[in-house]
Parts: C-alpha cells; structure tokens; sequence
C-alpha cells in the first residue's frame, strides 16, 4: 500500500495518455476527488460495431463519496462526449464548464434522456472556486473551439497545471490567449504541468486559424458547381470562416449531419456563429436553389461510416448524391487511425465525379487546433514547472515532449511519460510515483453503459475477416442415429460457385461421418458432439482454405412421442 500524508494528493488519467481522445484525469485527495474533462475517442476501423470508447469508470464508481466536480477545460468531443456515459454511472456533484461547452452539455444531456438534474456552473478566466482540497482558477487559451481554458489547482501540497487543448496564436480569429496569466503562474511556481502534446513532432509553429481562409476564398473562386465542405462539427471558428466565404460569394450553407446542426443551432443563440437565417436552405430550398449557389456543410472529415459525407458519398443520404462538377473539401486533417477511412471515403467521392481537396502541404485548408514544438516550449518556459507530465497524445508524441522539456533543462527524472491509471503523488512539492490504479478501455456499441466485453470484439473480427459457418444437425440422441444428412450455411465466408458447394458437400459428409463414430462411444454428451462438430469443420476448412471462421452448431433432437 502507498504510504501518504493526509494531505497528499495523487494525479492519474483514466483517459488521454499513449492515445487521442477520451481525456479524463482526476486529482485525489484522501477524502476529495475531482476530475477534469470527460472524453471520448473515436473506435478505429479494427473495432467492429463499437460507436465509442471510454475510460473505465471503476475506480470513480468506488470513490463516488470523494467526488466534488468535473471541470471541463473545452467543448470538444474528446473532452465532453464521455458524460453521458459518466453520468450514467456515477452522481456528477457539478460540472464546471464554460459557456459554450455548457451549452453543448446540456444538449448531450437531454439528447440522451438523462433525467438526473446535473448542476451546471458555467465559468470564465476570473472566476475561482474553492472545493475542499482544491481551489481552481482559469486562464484563457486559444484553440479552434471558443471558450477554451488552462485550468491552475492549487492544493496544500503544490500547484498543478493542466493546459488542456491550445495552441500559440497570436493572429486568432478569437479572443487573445491570457499568456500573461500564464507567466504569473510560472514567477508563483508551477509545481507539476500536464500539457497538450498532439502536435509534439512537428517543429515551429502552428499556423494561424486566418491563414486558412484566404484557401478558403480561393476555393469558392474556383468551384462552379455544388460546394461540400467537411470540418469537426465542433471547429466553431471554421465554421464561422466558411459562412464568411458563404456570404461574400453569394451563395447559400445547407447544413446536414445531427451533430454539425446542434453544434450550429447552438452557437448562433450564444452568438460564436453569426449567419442571417435567409441563407439557411432547407430541404424544399435546396432542390429550387441554382448548383452555384450552394455550400453543403457537414460531417464526416474523418470517414467516419455514419457520419453526412460517408452516406452522400456512398448514396445512401436521403435527396442528395454526389455528382459531377461536385467539390468535396476535407478541412481537417486526419486523426491517427483514421487515415484508410478517410481514403475510402475520397476514392468513393472520386468515383462519383466530385473533385475533391485535402489537406496538403500546398492548400491550407485546416490548421491544427495544437501546439507545434516551438508553442511547447514557450509554454515551458512560460509555466516554469518543476515537475513534467505530457498528457493527451499518443506514445510517441509524450516521448517528444518529454525530450524536449528535458532539453530545456527539466531534469529527466522530473518527467512522467505516464500510461492511463499510473499515478504521481504530490506531497509537499515533491513527486514520486505511486500504485497503478484499473484504467483499461470500455467499447460502447450504442449508448449501453456496460460496454462491449474484448471477447465480444474478438468474435466479431473472426466474423469480419473469416466469416461464419453454421452447422444443423436432426438426431435421435436417444438411440444415437442421425436424423437426416447435416445441413452446412456458411456467411461471409467463401463465394467461390461451384467450389462452395463441393466444400458444403464434404464438410457434410465428415461431420455424419464423425457423429456416427462418436455414437460408437458411449456416453455421448450434446458437448460431446458439438465440440466434434466443431473440430471436424475447423479443421476441413482452414485445410481448404486457410481461413478460420467461427463455426456454430446447432443440435436438434427428437423428444419422444
């Protein structure tokens, strides 16, 4: 057991470390516990079914009496979309959040059908609030959703810091980064700094958000036909950009994609999004408006399957296809892991006859909401802390930001480069690491909080790569004869014409022909013969054919008359 102070507080993600997404970390006292942000991230194409993944809850759950608060630094999914799924498991005392991610919480919320009323307080960069063990104060930073915050805990046993996500802007398109506060909080002393390392292998800086719309302006000069523009429903600054290029070209924005709706209708109400409601096409609108006139704004920059530009692509959204003379732009740039969805999605854009942009080198038609490695160090050098843990990237972009602080004269046995549920201990402005804490992933296929078990995932991936193949067997167990030949289906497994059914044929064959044997045998078991089923076809196939599908008997047996 970890010998502590009372005091002592211990620093520990359930989320966000050696992976982009589901961001969690929490703070605990011996009788206190608060958690920052609530993410998401986003199933790679390897987890088949599974809509989301997110932190296990566990350790929280067993801790619900120490919990004060989460505070929340930003609106984006990977940093709000897990609470729900929190809420649903433990009782939320308060959230903390800032305007517009409030707003987009309590929509979440009521999405959901949570009917648990969960206290909101929303919160700007002057605001302090003092929870027992932890007071916390705000600064403001710049990143490609508004209201975006640092957050500073002060504690009995030191100062932590988390910047959250930001990068360095000093041309944003919105409000300016508080990097004055950030230095008074260096002079003051920092303690331990968790920081944003998504960007941690680029070198220099970050582009400007305004350097992405004079691409964007070019790209309206240039397209005479519909224009289909995909962002991050939650990139509320590109969003505005595009509906500035709306308005200037004459055109008209239909809006498609639930979340990329929401996320408009409720940042036009807070004013982040400004657009006069006559250039909002609605269904009718849209079949009456003139190809040249029209911006179709959605989601689906990262080829996600059900997302807007994914369905339009593949022609399966209701009143609208691609067609020839069609733009198509991707203004994101992929998240890791997504890069073969993304290239499906074009290759079916392409097919169809759009012309279609991404990211590249010579059209800056997104820039990173993230720090570049020249913004880490400024915000290195800015905090000043003595001890270093980078957080919310994957392993290699930690490792790069551990090296670099190292390089700037952090002594490395002061750096954590931490896994999800290792933690640090904070007692008296010193840290050492204590006692891992459970933190594995939770698959959610749709919105059930108990998740998809690893083994669930396993079947499933036998299903995709190697099919299935079902094995129906009539037989009367009581004087051990088979009833009828066995009948063979198999699924998603071989299509080879005549050539399946010759393999049908025989696996038939050998199954009756290995029953018959075993009801040579005495004291037959329905297990008995079902694991024999099993191992007779498993074996027959992967010597045909090298594949190894799932196989599943079934056994129907005559009951006496």
């Amino acid at each position: 057991m970890e010998k502590r102070f009372s005091n002592a507080i211990r620093i520990y993600a359930l989320g966000g470390l050696c992976e982009v997404g589901k961001n969690t970390y929490c703070l605990e006292s011996e009788n206190n516990l608060i958690i920052i942000d609530a993410g998401v991230k986003f199933p790679e194409d390897e987890l088949t079914g599974v809509d989301y993944v997110i932190p296990n809850y566990q350790h929280l759950k067993d801790n619900q009496s120490k919990i004060r608060a989460l505070i929340i630094t930003h609106g984006h999914e990977d940093h709000i979309g897990g609470i729900p799924f929190l809420a649903k498991t433990i009782k939320i005392p308060v959230i903390y959040a800032p305007r517009l991610a409030a707003a987009l919480i309590r929509q979440k919320l009521e999405d959901q059908k949570i009917k648990e009323n969960i206290k909101i307080v929303e919160y700007d960069s002057n605001d302090v609030f003092n929870l027992p063990d932890f007071t916390v104060s705000f600064y403001r930073v710049t990143h490609s959703i508004p209201d975006s915050f640092g957050i500073c805990i002060d504690t009995s046993e030191g100062r932590i810091v988390d910047t959250g996500d930001f990068k360095i802007d000093l041309t944003p398109v919105g409000p300016e980064m508080e990097i004055h506060k950030m230095a008074k909080l260096g002079s003051e002393g920092v303690d331990l700094l968790l920081a944003d390392s998504t960007n941690a292998e680029r070198e220099g800086w970050t582009p400007s958000e305004k350097n992405v719309l004079n691409s964007i302006h070019e790209i309206f000069d240039k397209a005479n036909g519909r224009l289909i523009i995909s962002t991050f429903s939650s990139n509320i600054y590109r969003i505005q950009q595009i509906i500035d290029c709306v308005i200037k070209h004459n055109r008209k924005v239909y809006i498609v994609g639930r979340s990329m709706v929401n996320t408009v209708e409720v940042s036009r109400k807070f004013g982040y999004i400004q657009i006069p409601n006559s250039l909002i096409l609605g269904d009718e609108e849209l079949k009456s408006t003139r190809d040249s006139q029209i911006v179709i704004l959605c989601t689906g920059s990262q080829g996600e399957p059900m997302a807007a530009l994914s369905r339009i692509a593949n022609g399966t959204f209701k009143g609208l296809r691609i067609q020839p003379g069609d733009t198509v732009v991707f203004s994101s740039s992929p998240i890791p892991g997504n890069g073969l969805s993304i290239s499906k999605v074009v290759n079916q854009l392409t097919r169809a006859g759009a012309d279609v942009l991404t990211n590249s080198v010579f059209k800056d038609i997104h820039s990173s909401g993230h720090p570049s490695r020249q913004e880490l160090r400024m915000n290195l050098k800015l905090l000043k802390p003595t001890y270093f843990m980078p957080a919310h990237g994957e392993y290699h972009m930690l490792k790069l930001h551990a090296g670099l602080a190292a390089s700037l004269g952090i002594p490395k046995e002061n750096i954590f480069v931490h896994e999800n549920g290792d933690t640090l201990i904070l007692e008296r402005h010193k840290i050492r690491e204590g006692e891992r804490i459970p933190a594995d992933d939770v698959y959610i296929d749709g919105y059930d909080i108990n998740g998809v078990s690893s083994a669930v995932i396993k079947d499933r991936h036998i299903l995709q790569d190697d099919g299935l193949v079902s094995v129906i067997v009539s037989l009367d167990s009581k004087n051990n004869k088979i009833l009828d030949k066995p009948k063979i289906i198999t699924v998603g497994f071989v299509s080879y014409g005549n050539y399946e059914d010759h393999l049908v044929r025989h696996a038939s064959l050998k199954v009756e022909e290995a029953i018959n044997n075993l009801f040579k045998t005495q004291h037959v078991t329905f297990n008995d013969i079902k694991n024999t089923i099993r191992s007779v076809v498993y074996q027959y196939y992967y010597r045909k054919t090298q594949r190894q599908p799932m196989i599943i008997p079934l056994i129907l047996n005559k009951t006496a008359e």
